[in-house]
């Protein structure tokens, strides 16, 4: 399959180029509001609306739905994708739910190993594959407009479980 033409650019550079504003205006806002939020939170407090973002990470199930996405899109990326992301938003759930525990931090880490390595290994499947942007259909979005935030996401995530210790107290008021 050609990518089309769109305004006289190749299909596949526009999706790219969504991925790249999306990412850098990702980071930009966490720079701006995520990130002087968080550096003042104790670590669990940092974390908890970070890992309820990616609670919603079931909706990479929408590349398994056909009509959703091109029956052409290959199983190599969707079956990966979608699983990997299902596992990413039970692990985000189960260290949400422990972070006040003393599992809760070890699970927060996983969590985010996980997350990452499952985006990284996505985008590796989909170029593998020579998935053509328009194969994602509805899909679309995840990887132009949801894929940049996480990733942004799982970083700062990482920023905070490392120059945190693990002694942080919970703000009372």
């Amino acid at each position: 399959m050609s990518p089309q033409l769109v305004f006289g650019l190749n299909s596949e550079l526009v999706f790219n180029l969504n991925i790249a504003f999306c990412a850098a205006s990702w980071a930009v806002f966490a720079w701006n509001f995520i990130w002087p939020w968080a550096r003042n939170q104790p670590r669990v407090e940092a974390l908890r609306p970070l890992l309820t973002l990616h609670s919603f990470r079931f909706l990479g199930l929408a590349f398994l739905i056909p009509g959703v996405v091109s029956p052409d899109l290959p199983a190599a990326f969707t079956h990966p994708a979608a699983v990997g992301d299902l596992i990413a938003a039970v692990l985000a759930l189960l260290a949400m739910a422990a972070l006040r525990t003393p599992i809760g931090m070890p699970l927060a880490w996983l969590f985010n190993i996980w997350g990452s390595a499952d985006l990284i290994n996505a985008i590796y499947q989909g170029i593998a594959a020579q998935m053509q942007a328009g194969q994602l259909g509805a899909a679309y979005f995840i990887p132009t407009f949801i894929v940049p935030l996480l990733l942004v996401t799982h970083f700062v995530m990482f920023v905070l479980m490392l120059r945190r210790t693990p002694t942080d107290a919970v703000k009372t008021n």
